[in-house]
């Protein structure tokens, strides 16, 4: 549904249209703001979680969507620059959804044209939740983004920062769902 919004410039009307849709992430695995399970947590670094990634899927999509992309980052990470647990990008712009354990790459659980890149563990795919004990509530937020392209000039080896960077160049709609855990 559009609906019309209009502001006045040297007397003259000028009409504009406004979306009343936007792109909306979704996870049959993690509600937003709550906390997320054992099944989620990382394998490794001192954490014994099954480090599966969630489901996620998602729906309003603008458009001129060519591709998408998703990051999971901690900001409370206590590293002084958050912590990066997943990136994924080039993502089939047709795409709706990606499968429970999609981070796992040797699974191929995604289109081959899809790359997940360097975490902050230090490879690429899906790194759950791994928060030093004692240390609180850490958020984790999933954040897909619609893009206007349909691939970034990046492969497994790009660092999240500049992934991101090129997302924001890119991107025409984002929405995250952020969860929460601790040790």
């Amino acid at each position: 549904m559009r609906q019309f919004t209009g502001i006045i410039i040297g007397g003259l009307l000028v009409l504009g249209m406004q979306s009343s849709m936007a792109l909306e992430l979704l996870s049959p695995d993690i509600a937003d703001q709550t906390r997320m399970t054992k099944q989620q947590e990382y394998q490794g670094f001192g954490c014994d979680g099954e480090n599966i990634s969630p489901a996620l899927k998602w729906k309003e999509v603008p458009p001129g969507t060519k591709s998408f992309a998703l990051t999971v980052y901690d900001p409370d990470a206590p590293t002084g620059s958050g912590w990066w647990h997943w990136v994924v990008f080039n993502i089939p712009g047709d795409t709706r959804q990606l499968p429970q354990n999609a981070g796992k790459p040797e699974l191929k659980l995604l289109p081959a044209q899809v790359v997940q890149s360097r975490t902050d563990f230090g490879t690429p795919g899906y790194g759950g939740p791994c928060p030093p004990k004692g240390h609180g509530v850490h958020r984790y937020r999933f954040t897909l983004y619609a893009l206007d392209v349909e691939k970034l000039p990046h492969g497994e080896d790009a660092p999240a920062a500049q992934v991101g960077f090129f997302i924001h160049q890119h991107q025409l709609a984002e929405s995250t769902i952020t969860g929460l855990y601790s040790r």
